[in-house]
């Protein structure tokens, strides 16, 4: 799970700036798997932490807790790109209030909001209940994004 979370990590400028033009290819469950992913990596980094912490106190031990905690704010930080870079500026779409599918609008609003605020906790914690919050607020809006349409890669991007 680490080296997943390091591989997005280092990978994710690309992630981020995929659709900034209206190419119009959206690979919704792609992003929530990858969300899902790094927040596995975040619980890993966190329990991984907390046992080092429990044991002697030695340097590798300390060398290993810095490690896990960037690769653990990293991983928070690839979650917090996605939702606002891909999800909020791209697949949420505003409904004026007054019109149908405002409420809904404000519901996915509040989801994002949700995951963002828990990736934000989960880089000032080493608490595992701050990653079982990220992942219950990852789990709420993942229905939203399932399979809606095909996608044609043959053009290259």
């Amino acid at each position: 799970a680490a080296a997943v979370g390091f591989i997005l990590s280092i990978s994710e400028p690309h992630v981020a700036a995929h659709c900034q033009v209206p190419c119009g290819i959206y690979d919704d469950p792609m992003r929530i798997t990858m969300l899902r992913e790094d927040a596995t990596t975040i619980g890993k980094a966190v329990d991984s932490v907390n046992e080092l912490l429990e044991g002697t106190g030695s340097a590798t031990a300390m060398n290993q807790v810095v490690r896990w905690t960037t690769t653990k704010d990293e991983a928070a930080t690839n979650i917090q790109r996605i939702v606002s870079d891909y999800f909020l500026t791209q697949r949420v779409k505003a409904v004026p209030a007054g019109e149908a599918g405002h409420e809904a609008y404000l519901d996915q609003l509040e989801k994002m909001h949700a995951v963002l605020v828990a990736a934000m906790k989960c880089k000032q914690t080493v608490d595992p209940a701050a990653v079982a919050t990220l992942e219950t607020a990852i789990e709420a809006i993942a229905p939203m994004y399932v399979h809606e349409h095909s996608h044609d890669h043959s053009h290259g991007g």
